[in-house]
């Protein structure tokens, strides 16, 4: 049976290669993935800067995805892929001392990319400055060790899976996806320039097509401008958002491909995902005779559970164990710093009535300005549409992938401090001059917010001269001097976090900056969001640079890509036209009006020293705070439920003979929980739905907390309470197929001495149809 298993499998993956037969590959190329989801309960989430804003639960879950490539005798490059807001300098140091220890020097900072998808529904309290740690109460041990673990281990996988194989790539536009949210500010740019351009947002997708030698595809990487904003402000469940669900739904599409043409009924096991229930054996039973079968299985009340029973029962592990390698897809984020998913433009709150076109305000007002995603006013429908549009788009590109990257595997890495750095201008007169950037600053305008999440108070976006009273308050912080007020001009200055140190560093200084080069393909790594002409500035820059290297390796056609919020973060970066009319991009471009000047100038000598085979210094090495941090986020102390009751017993259960039906109906269960701070169930699921097998009376897992259509809600009655609750909703899709099922809930609960046990606990059976 495995021999013929193994026949079918290899006709389903000649049959998803589109019949092309590959030749073998210079290349050794490794793929993994891992959950880095972290604390689900009382911290609060990382991009919107809002205090109210904390987790509460999970639309679905985390992962970093990685990719290595390397000369079989030669140079290697890994690429990390998070579902994070951003990557952390903090956490990429450690990540480097945890895999020195385990490799030596194979892997390094000049090697390994680490780049966030920027997902504004993350665990926050990851990074190493003051300002992007106040509204999480300071450093959150837990989102950390989450993030240094997920890297480590989806490193780990990649390494151990590396093999032979080749990469192709692909590009396309995507025109639906993303709009920019400070037009106002693109119209400063200069109109010769941006004739040049048919759309004010890139609309490219570039693909990379992994396809190992044996197995045939593997995974796939691309990179796409929009931000990861279609979950709003007020959302409180941890989620991927677009970018997120739009891996969900890549990987996915193989599974079912590869699963449902590999096996037949007869082939189905233990060991074969059941990610997709319409592979599960579908009785046609009546619905009477479902509904007798359902009535014989009551609610199951809260007992023990083992650690690993969560991780057991979770949908997807199962590819993971199977001999093939586990198909990964990421959606990488590059230029989005203007860019919006909220598609169908900003409009008011109160009238309904489109926002003032250069301040977004409503009334002279910032707050009541929100932009509108593609399912509105259902962000979960809009985090669904815009991730669907880029998995289409990534699945097109993948389906006609024939470009193969040939060629040298190559890095270049250096640290620059960008609050002193000179940069050289060029004159009009043929001359240049010198100008510096300066130390970090935030102005007026970045309190605004934007249209994805407003800001408070009368803060607006476009402000170049801000006002007196939120001059007295900074001042209690910093007051920043005339050479400091001069640099940034015209930004007013709201906080100076360069020259802030206690009780340390408020902004970083030094950054990274990094060149990843795979044949015809060069990654560059920035620590920031760039807008789309900064992007496209900064990447027509390498691109010439790299052409008129006179380097015959490079004749043909060069692909440049920005690595958006890459090993570490420093907010924005705005062309110097953007910057003069500070919207929120531009007061949040810390180093001043020449900041994407100096990007330009150490990229062109990062790509200038790659292609000349010329080493470059390293830089001043970034500080290391980890020792230094602060929090002040309240421990868990216990967890009880009341006399009587148990961890996962059943609270509101499904009604008798309930019936629903697929595409339509939801189903809610609430269970007595704990908090899940307690154990974050990695690779484990805290929510599962199963569906009855009717041969003989079993339970197989068809959905958990990695699924859209299941959200994990968690709370207490009150804030400081040691009693809490789990509500588990389904959302019952057209896949689901026809059958007897129940709500199962998985979690760990403290006593008040420190120890943690696990439980788990069940609903009631109920029928869809």
């Amino acid at each position: 049976m495995m021999e013929l298993s193994l026949v079918r499998l290899w006709t389903v993956l000649f049959l998803l290669t589109g019949g092309v037969v590959y030749s073998h590959s210079e290349y050794l190329i490794g793929l993994g993935s891992y959950d880095i989801t972290g604390p689900a309960a009382d911290v609060n989430m990382m991009g919107y800067a809002n205090m109210e804003q904390v987790a509460s639960g999970i639309h679905f879950r985390l992962r970093a995805r990685t990719f290595i490539v390397s000369e079989p005798q030669g140079k290697r490059v890994v690429f990390v892929n998070l579902d994070a807001c951003m990557a952390s300098q903090i956490v990429k140091l450690k990540v480097i001392e945890r895999l020195k220890a385990r490799y030596g020097d194979l892997y390094t900072e000049k090697n390994v990319g680490i780049s966030g998808i920027h997902t504004h529904a993350g665990p926050g309290g990851y990074l190493q400055y003051v300002i992007y740690i106040v509204t999480s109460l300071g450093f959150v041990r837990q989102s950390f060790d989450a993030l240094v673990d997920g890297i480590e281990n989806s490193i780990i996988q990649a390494h151990e899976n590396l093999r032979p194989g080749s990469i192709f790539v692909n590009n396309g536009e995507l025109l639906d996806a993303g709009v920019n949210r400070s037009p106002s500010a693109y119209l400063n740019n200069p109109s010769g320039e941006r004739s040049k351009h048919k759309y004010d947002v890139d609309k490219e997708m570039t693909l990379l097509k992994f396809v190992d030698d044996q197995w045939g595809p593997v995974g796939s990487f691309n990179w796409f401008a929009t931000h990861g904003t279609s979950m709003s402000r007020s959302n409180s469940l941890i989620s991927g958002d677009n970018k997120g669900a739009a891996s969900r739904f890549m990987e996915d599409w193989f599974e079912q491909n590869t699963v449902e043409r590999s096996y037949s009924e007869e082939f189905i096991s233990d060991e074969i995902p059941r990610r997709v229930s319409s592979i599960i054996e579908n009785h046609q039973d009546n619905h009477q005779e479902l509904l007798e079968l359902a009535s014989y299985f009551e609610s199951q009340p809260g007992k023990p559970a083992t650690r690993i029973s969560s991780s057991a029962r979770r949908v997807r592990s199962a590819l993971r164990k199977a001999e093939m390698p586990g198909f990964v897809s990421a959606f990488c984020q590059t230029n989005c710093g203007d860019v919006s998913p909220n598609v169908l433009g900003a409009f008011c709150l109160d009238t309904g009535l489109p926002c003032d076109f250069n301040h977004s305000t409503c009334g002279g007002k910032n707050e009541m300005c929100y932009g509108r995603g593609p399912g509105y006013p259902d962000e979960f429908e809009s985090t669904r549409i815009i991730g669907e549009r880029q998995f289409k788009m990534a699945l097109d590109l993948f389906n006609k992938a024939s470009e193969q990257l040939q060629g040298k595997v190559d890095y270049r890495h250096v640290y620059v401090d960008f609050s002193q750095l000179n940069v050289t201008l060029p004159k009009k007169n043929g001359k240049s001059e010198v100008v510096k950037t300066c130390p970090a600053a935030m102005g007026f305008a970045f309190a605004a917010g934007t249209t994805d999440g407003p800001g408070a108070f009368d803060f607006t976006q476009g402000d170049d001269k801000g006002n007196p009273f939120w001059r007295l308050v900074r001042n209690v912080l910093k007051t920043p001097d005339k050479k400091q007020n001069d640099c940034h001009y015209p930004k007013p200055i709201l906080l100076d976090t360069g020259e802030m140190t206690k009780p340390y560093d408020w902004a970083p200084s030094i950054l990274s900056l990094q060149i990843l080069r795979i044949g015809q393909l060069f990654i560059l790594s920035v620590p920031g969001e760039f807008t789309t002409m900064a992007g496209r500035r900064l990447r027509d820059a390498v691109k010439t640079q790299l052409k008129n290297s006179g380097n015959k390796d490079l004749s043909g056609e060069i692909h440049v890509v920005i690595a958006g919020l890459a090993n570490g973060y420093s907010q924005y970066v705005t062309t110097f036209e953007e910057y003069q009319v500070q919207r929120y991009e531009g007061a949040s471009t810390l180093y001043g009006p020449h900041t994407l000047s100096g990007y330009i100038q150490e990229f062109k000598k990062l790509s200038k020293s790659l292609v000349l085979d010329m080493p470059v210094q390293p830089g001043p090495q970034p500080p290391d705070l980890l020792d230094k941090q602060l929090s002040f986020l309240t421990p868990v102390m216990m967890d009880t439920t009341p006399d009587g009751d148990s961890f996962g017993d059943v609270i509101s259960d499904v009604p008798k003979n309930l019936s629903l039906k697929r595409g339509n109906d939801q189903v809610t269960v609430v269970f007595r929980s704990a908090c899940p701070r307690n154990d974050l169930l990695t690779e484990g699921t805290f929510a599962l739905v199963e569906k009855l097998e009717q041969k003989d009376k079993t339970w197989t897992p068809v959905y958990d907390d990695d699924d859209l259509c299941l959200r994990f809600k968690w709370s207490r009655p009150k804030k400081l309470s040691s009693r809490s609750q789990a509500t588990v909703e389904w959302r019952i899709p057209e896949s689901a197929s026809p059958g007897v099922y129940r709500i199962t809930h998985f979690g760990a609960a403290k006593k008040l001495f420190g120890s943690v046990h696990h439980f788990t606990g069940s609903s009631s059976a109920f029928v869809v149809t």
